[in-house]
């Protein structure tokens, strides 16, 4: 398979004189359609965008796109009735939360605090000698966590409201590190890949090991500090650790600033901290090379999701993009050719079609209506 980053991750400029991101005058300043807005909300009206509740949509910096629909919402599975969305408003990542993950292995690489991708990953757990000497688990290393390609036997296939999902087993297991170790093996690491929240809960806990404190401490300090975001949520298991497979809650507004941050290369725009770099732009690089097919015609990276998609108004092959996604309807697309970066937020938790309305919104309403490349 091709190493070679997938994509650049420059996109288009970001406006100097702008914050985080600044509204533009309109959706069409900023290269959409004048009526975006109406169109999205034509798409709520008609039934066809069901159980949405925030869409931001950033363009080089620019906020081209904000938009909030109150419903009924939860918090990691406790029903929260009818909230009022807002730019606000705390809301699950859900499995997002892997890919904000994804970005703290790398900030915490640069650091020195964690294995590189190709060291061993049971020499990281010297608790567990007896499946150290499992000779086919020794070959596995912590890029086989990264993409999700461990080999060993996992289904979250069930829902999550069922006990035998391996997600929800792995939350309720006394040593969560050692349940997912543990499982049976299934394939050669490396050769296939398998939806894995254990896998991103193995990152988890090497960054809270290499940092000396908890993951929600050390994303504070190392990523949302440094980007302004003050307030959020981490859900934790019942062993009291924090959930870096699905418990990060947000707001709108600072999931965006995420996704406009990597658009900048891992770097705050100037101004901002002198523009120093967050996220190493090797790391994003790095993340989003395609490692492994997912089997539905996407690739995976480093705990992100990577496709191509048609853009009317750029002619040529599909344009690249990654995203985070995450039960319910919950997304974080990017797509550093346009200087896209588009927050999705439903609440569509555990439905068998969660994914059709933050797809319909990224598919039919945001790219058929860039008017200018």
């Amino acid at each position: 398979m091709s190493m070679q980053p997938s994509f650049s991750m420059a996109g288009l400029p970001a406006d100097p004189a702008a914050g985080p991101f600044a509204s533009a005058a309109s959706p069409q300043d900023a290269g959409f359609s004048a009526d975006l807005g109406e169109r999205l909300e034509a798409g709520v009206r008609s039934g066809l965008l069901r159980n949405l509740h925030a869409v931001l949509v950033l363009r080089a910096g620019r906020l081209a796109l904000e938009r909030y629909f109150d419903g009924p919402d939860e918090s990691w599975g406790r029903p929260l009735g009818t909230v009022a969305m807002g730019p606000d408003t705390l809301h699950d990542l859900r499995s997002v939360t892997k890919s904000i993950v994804g970005l703290l292995y790398g900030i915490a690489l640069e650091r020195g605090l964690v294995p590189p991708p190709e060291a061993p990953l049971l020499a990281q757990f010297p608790q567990y000698p007896d499946l150290a000497a499992d000779p086919a688990r020794a070959r596995l290393t912590v890029a086989h966590a990264l993409t999700m390609t461990l080999g060993l036997e996992w289904n979250e296939d069930l829902p999550y409201t069922s006990p035998a999902n391996s997600e929800i087993a792995m939350e309720s297991a006394p040593n969560r590190y050692r349940y997912v170790l543990e499982r049976p093996v299934a394939a050669e690491p490396g050769t296939r890949w398998t939806y894995c929240g254990g896998a991103t809960a193995l990152l988890g806990g090497l960054i809270a090991k290499g940092a000396g404190r908890p993951l929600p401490d050390f994303a504070r300090e190392a990523l949302f500090e440094p980007l302004g975001i003050g307030r959020f949520e981490w859900a934790s298991g019942r062993d009291g650790i924090a959930s870096a497979a699905s418990g990060l809650r947000l707001t709108p507004r600072d999931l965006a600033r995420i996704g406009e941050l990597i658009l900048n290369g891992g770097r705050l725009r100037s101004g901002e901290l002198d523009g120093r770099a967050i996220v190493p732009k090797a790391w994003l690089d790095a993340s989003f090379t395609p490692a492994v097919p997912t089997g539905d015609g996407l690739r995976y990276g480093r705990q992100w999701f990577l496709g191509r998609e048609p853009v009317p108004a750029m002619p040529g092959p599909p344009q690249m993009w990654a995203s985070g996604f995450g039960n319910g309807g919950q997304r974080l697309w990017l797509m550093p050719s346009a200087g896209l970066a588009v927050v999705i937020l439903c609440g569509a938790y555990n439905a068998p079609d969660h994914w059709v309305t933050p797809t319909r919104v990224w598919r039919e309403i945001v790219l058929p209506n860039l008017q200018k490349a």
